[in-house]
């Protein structure tokens, strides 16, 4: 049987799609640096069509110009292409980090990502800066 440890994480990003996006990129404060832990994309897990849309609109009036995290762009994509690259990373909308959401997960990777993250919920009891990893 499969237990999921769940958190809260801070949305900053999303890479576009034709209708609203494809994957949120989250992360977490390490003192006053925003830290990028991944994008949940492959999966698409916790997104129903009405829920896409209705996290989209949240994004409205946050779009900010450059990237609020302090250790992106990394070095590579990764053994299975889920990290933001520079190259990646031009293609991708930021946002100021005003937003929290909940996830569950797997576990920690050795390289700080996750496995197995799925969105669960916008979070409006817990401000952004409060986020820490857990």
């Amino acid at each position: 049987m499969r237990v999921n440890r769940g958190q809260e994480f801070v949305i900053a990003g999303y890479n576009s799609s034709p209708r609203n996006f494809d994957a949120i990129i989250f992360g977490y404060y390490d003192g006053p640096k925003l830290m990028y832990v991944m994008y949940v994309a492959r999966t698409r897990g916790g997104f129903t069509p009405s829920s896409r849309e209705k996290l989209f609109k949240e994004f409205t009036g946050l779009e900010m110009k450059e990237c609020p995290f302090a250790n992106l762009p990394e070095a590579s994509s990764g053994r299975w292409g889920h990290g933001l690259s520079a190259e990646k990373i031009t293609a991708c909308p930021w946002l100021t980090p005003a937003l929290v959401g909940q996830f569950e997960f797997l576990e920690w990777t050795p390289d700080g990502h996750l496995r197995h993250a799925r969105f669960v919920g916008l979070r409006d009891d817990k401000k952004p800066e409060d986020v820490r990893r857990e």
